[in-house]
């Protein structure tokens, strides 16, 4: 959508439209408002698309396209859809990331003289949904816009986000570096973002992709003065000091722009956008892109929405639990105070009576609504009856909900606190229990909407149309004893009104007063005089209920906006009660237990599990992790599919879940201070960005060194693997010694690279482990079991056989196998270890004795390998270095230097 037409005048002469019918007239100057935006124009029961419009929507919503008569010499090309299915049309197109601007009919068609008068109500924008049917029931949408802050030689400094949850009416701030906006758009995900015209392209302004769809507003809207008094008077403040906003300069701008547009798009004031939350980049443990990913919190690696750790743990009872579900996994907080509160709430419901407790609770919670996005579509005032409906039965199960949470609620604070919040708004349920029936129709056209009792005009008008089945119960039976006709019917349809149909052969017996009005095949249907007056009674009576109950029910969502608050709040309080009694489910059935928080640095999980994995397999091998200060990084070695990456994402999982505020699948789990979490895992390129596997592994590997700190968890796998083998182990042994000496940080190094397992050896902070597997026949058997000290082979032929490749291919590599190792064994140094103080051969599985040791004379190449600093090697140095130490490596430990 393109909001530049808010920078003319409405009524601007539109070029070019004097030879157009008044009715395309018309459309094209609603048109040239919304130049960018599908328009669909009412026209009856249809909604019109016209000209290149009508050509886009017949070919993505596989319309057809039509040609009806002709405006300004051309032919008109058409394309529509029923108004009644419209929801399903805008869901696709919105899907598509298309806007379409909704023009409704006005005007009385009665009365117009020209064309009804027609006027856009709404905006649809993939960012600023609010219909149920166009809504994912289980996820939010966000309208975030981007407003970057320059230095006086125009580079970035700063960027403000500001983005809207417009359906429950959230809205969040944050001020973020030029290098952390590309993680932030990840974390939110917006559905569509807004950004200044002056932005051409955001990965070369701004170095980041957009997920969703990008609108492109005049650069004047992101006016931070115009911005910060935009945002006090949504808020309906004097300063934003109480927000915590107030050193915020380029969000106060979004923020401005971000309003602007989505009342713009809404035709009207966002009456539930009454609160304010800042973030802050320290408040949540970091998540990279990579590692939201990799972990597959939310999506899997192929795209799916299971199985995944929300899929797992999405067993709320309500809507609003499952969207709080996904904004808490990808907002895990530092503070460990907050997932302590969580977890004492969730062991208050687990320790509950079976009579009264977690699953009585969780029973009353499945007949809550979702009045989360009824609040929204209330202060939009496009709240449907059945909302209406819903939010009063939910506000009317509160007390017995309050007194099953006041039952468990004890020493738990988070859930003293809920129970306050869940205290139901009396006069809205007072006012909603009096004005809304029982079981209203869907739809206000359709009346019965309104209670009986509470307007006595309506009431007597409903009489008059609900006596019409007596009256003409009545005057049949007066009929057919005046005219002698025994099948003689006084019956109404909507086309023809009330009638009295006579059938044929009696049509001789008609009495004089009757006045043909409709000539059957088998018979004829007449009015009289007494039936036309009570007809005009009936009808008219009829259609001034259905008028009052509309203006009856427009005053009542006036009367019901002072309640928003509320509502929001009993909302939150729902939905955060919905997802502790889910963790506690979860806890209880998937034997979990409370993690510990401890001032001591280290993660110590002792029998953790995959929470994912374990719930697709029989049975899963549980292994112990620790790291502390006196062991930062754990070497990690053994075949491939033994459970390295497993291993390595469980840990991370666990601690994810643990600062989340969950229980954790382990025995035990331990958590000091954490700051962020980093994966490389995975083999994946990027063509379109024009970077191959291994140098989204080495952008990944980079992002990690930078910013990893001593509270960091770091997952590395299989780093190297893209190059060749000499550059790909001087890259991991790098890597992983600047991870040790540099970043201090706890990490998991996954690697083939046996000459890796020698580090530890040179720092004491490093530390062997493996996953086991045993040979049998040539065939393979993971134990999937973490054992200390490092593996002794990676099984590459026989993961290759179970893989499916080919009994001759494998038989050839089993041959060639034995070739290499025998020629290698026929070398003075068998293999190259370039970590090793000496050669090392694959046949030699124990230390030599420590005499012999001392006895040994020494290698030429340790003088060589002493005198070098590898942090001053360039990489052809270090490359000419290997080859020189390769050489020297084959001489015998006497030989002269």
């Amino acid at each position: 959508m393109d909001l530049n037409d808010l920078t003319e005048p409405k009524d601007a002469p539109v070029k070019g439209i004097e030879n157009h019918t008044p009715m395309m007239q018309q459309y094209l100057r609603i048109k040239a408002e919304h130049p960018g935006t599908l328009v669909f124009y009412r026209m009856g029961d249809f909604y019109e698309l016209f000209f290149d419009d009508a050509e886009k929507a017949a070919r993505l919503l596989d319309l057809t396209l039509t040609q009806r008569g002709a405006s300004g010499g051309n032919p008109i090309r058409m394309a529509g859809v029923p108004h009644h299915a419209c929801e399903q049309y805008l869901a696709k197109l919105v899907k598509l990331g298309e806007s379409v601007a909704i023009c409704e009919q006005i005007g009385d068609p009665a009365t117009s003289k020209g064309p009804v008068e027609r006027k856009v109500m709404r905006v649809v924008t993939p960012g600023t949904l609010t219909d149920a049917a166009l809504l994912s029931d289980k996820s939010d949408v966000y309208l975030l816009a981007l407003c970057p802050a320059h230095n006086r030689r125009g580079v970035v400094t700063s960027v403000g986000l500001a983005w809207l949850n417009l359906a429950s009416g959230a809205l969040r701030l944050a001020e973020v570096a030029p290098n952390q906006v590309g993680a932030a758009l990840e974390r939110i995900r917006p559905a569509e973002t807004l950004v200044a015209d002056s932005i051409t392209d955001m990965q070369a302004s701004l170095g980041v992709t957009n997920p969703g769809a990008t609108t492109r507003v005049p650069v004047w809207h992101f006016d931070v003065g115009s911005g910060t008094q935009r945002l006090r008077e949504q808020l309906d403040v004097a300063s934003l000091d109480g927000f915590g906003a107030q050193t915020l300069t380029c969000a106060c701008g979004a923020a401005g722009a971000l309003l602007l547009y989505a009342a713009a798009t809404q035709g009207q004031q966002l009456r539930h956008v009454r609160s304010l939350k800042v973030e802050y980049e320290s408040e949540y443990i970091g998540l990279d892109p990579a590692t939201r990913r990799n972990l597959e919190l939310t999506e899997t690696l192929r795209g799916t929405e299971s199985p995944t750790l929300f899929s797992l743990l999405d067993t709320c009872c309500t809507t609003m639990g499952s969207r709080l579900l996904r904004h808490w996994l990808h907002h895990p907080p530092r503070d460990a105070s907050i997932a302590q509160t969580r977890q004492q709430a969730i062991g208050a419901l687990l320790d509950a009576p079976t009579s009264g407790g977690l699953d009585t609770l969780r029973g009353a919670l499945r007949a809550i609504s979702d009045i989360e996005r009824i609040t929204g579509r209330l202060a939009l005032l496009s709240a449907r009856p059945r909302d209406l409906s819903s939010l009063r039965d939910t506000f009317a199960a509160l007390p017995d909900l309050r007194a099953r949470v006041a039952a468990v609620a004890a020493h738990a604070l988070a859930l003293e606190r809920i129970d306050a919040a869940l205290e139901p708004p009396h006069e809205c349920l007072d006012l909603l229990t009096n004005a809304i029936a029982a079981e209203p129709a869907a739809l206000i056209r359709d009346g019965g909407v309104i209670a009986r009792g509470y307007d006595p005009d309506l009431d007597e008008l409903r009489d008059i149309s609900e006596n019409c089945d007596q009256f003409l119960i009545d005057l049949e039976a007066r009929e057919r004893t005046r005219t002698g006709i025994a099948n003689l019917r006084v019956e109404y349809n909507k086309v023809h009104g009330f009638y009295i149909e006579v059938t044929r052969g009696q049509t001789d017996k008609v009495p004089d007063d009757y006045r043909r009005r409709q000539t059957l095949k088998n018979a004829e249907r007449y009015i009289t005089p007494e039936l036309k007056t009570f007809e005009d009674k009936a009808l008219s009576a009829q259609e001034r209920a259905l008028a009052r109950e509309r203006a009856l029910y427009d005053a009542l969502l006036q009367n019901l906006l002072p309640f928003i608050a509320d509502c929001q709040r009993v909302a939150s309080a729902l939905a955060e009660l919905d997802l502790l009694c889910a963790f506690a489910e979860r806890a209880r059935a998937l034997d979990w237990v409370a993690p510990e928080f401890t001032a001591d640095a280290g993660i110590d999980v002792e029998q953790g599990r995959h929470p994912v994995v374990e719930a697709q397999v029989e049975q899963f091998i549980a292994n112990d992790c620790c790291l502390s200060q006196d062991r930062k990084l754990l070497l990690i070695t053994g075949p491939n599919m033994g459970g390295k990456s497993t291993f390595m994402r469980q840990t991370a999982l666990i601690a994810l879940m643990a600062h989340v505020g969950s229980y954790v699948p382990a025995r035990r789990a331990r958590f000091g201070a954490l700051d962020r979490i980093f994966t490389r895992i995975g083999a994946a390129d990027d063509l379109a960005g024009g970077r191959s596997t291994f140098m989204v592994e080495m952008t990944e590997a980079a992002a990690i060194l930078n910013d990893a700190s001593a509270s960091s968890l770091v997952l590395m796998d299989e780093i190297g693997r893209g190059t060749s083998t000499f550059d790909g182990l001087a890259l991991a042994w790098a890597i992983a010694r600047h991870l040790l000496t540099h970043n201090a940080c706890y990490t998991l190094f996954a690697t083939h690279y046996f000459e890796l397992t020698q580090l530890p050896a040179e720092f004491a902070q490093a530390a062997n482990v493996h996953l086991s597997a045993v040979e049998h026949d040539h065939g393979i058997v993971f134990l999937h079991a973490v054992s200390e000290g490092p593996a002794n082979q990676s099984y590459g032929l026989q993961v290759a056989q179970l893989a499916g490749v080919p009994g001759a291919v494998i038989r050839a590599a089993r041959k060639h196998l034995v070739h290499l190792e025998q020629q290698s064994i026929s070398q003075p140094a068998a293999q190259f270890d370039l970590f090793a103080s000496r050669p090392y051969s694959p046949d030699e599985h124990d230390a030599p004795p420590a005499d012999e040791k001392a006895q040994a004379p020494e290698h030429p190449l340790m003088e060589k390998l002493r005198a070098l600093d590898p942090n001053d090697l360039r990489p052809r140095e270090a490359l000419d270095l290997l080859y020189e130490l390769h050489e020297l490596a084959k001489r015998p430990p006497d030989a002269s230097h």
